[in-house]
């Protein structure tokens, strides 16, 4: 038992950097591609995904390719700044994990809704990688629901 204090510890210290450097690095991303979504070429990049799925599909119906993407935008920006300020008002935190984990959930759903997403190559089914990245922010605004 020896020096289980300092383990424990340790281990904290450890959790904790881990988590801070996950939550800036997930502010990060999302600031990054929030800004991203108010180019012309992300707006015609993203538009097969949302137009192809239950969920979005009827919002180019109500507004132009680049102002959908300009609202999704906004959405990730403003998710991103919740992280970011729940580093000093814990409260935040909730409303940023609620916000991942919805936004994460609709894209990682575009694999499923998207025609022509997968493609075999050398007899292996790949996609779009970029959306990948999405299944680890949803676990970590999964995690920081649970964060004390």
């Amino acid at each position: 038992m020896n020096g289980t204090t300092t383990e424990i510890n340790q281990r904290s210290s450890t959790s904790q950097l881990g988590y801070y450097i996950s939550l800036f690095g997930a502010a990060l991303i999302l600031l990054w591609i929030g800004v991203f979504k108010f180019t012309p070429t992300e707006a015609a990049a993203i538009k097969p995904l949302v137009e192809n799925h239950f969920l979005t599909s009827f919002v180019y119906n109500v507004m132009s390719i680049q102002a959908v993407s300009n609202a999704i935008g906004v959405i990730e920006i403003i998710i991103a700044l919740l992280l970011i300020f729940s580093v000093k008002f814990a409260f935040l935190r909730r409303y940023a994990g609620i916000g991942m984990i919805i936004t994460f959930l609709i894209t990682l759903s575009y694999l499923l809704t998207t025609p022509g997403v997968w493609k075999m190559v050398d007899g292996i089914p790949v996609t779009d990688f970029f959306i990948l990245k999405d299944l680890m922010l949803l676990g970590f605004g999964l995690m920081i629901l649970e964060k004390k």
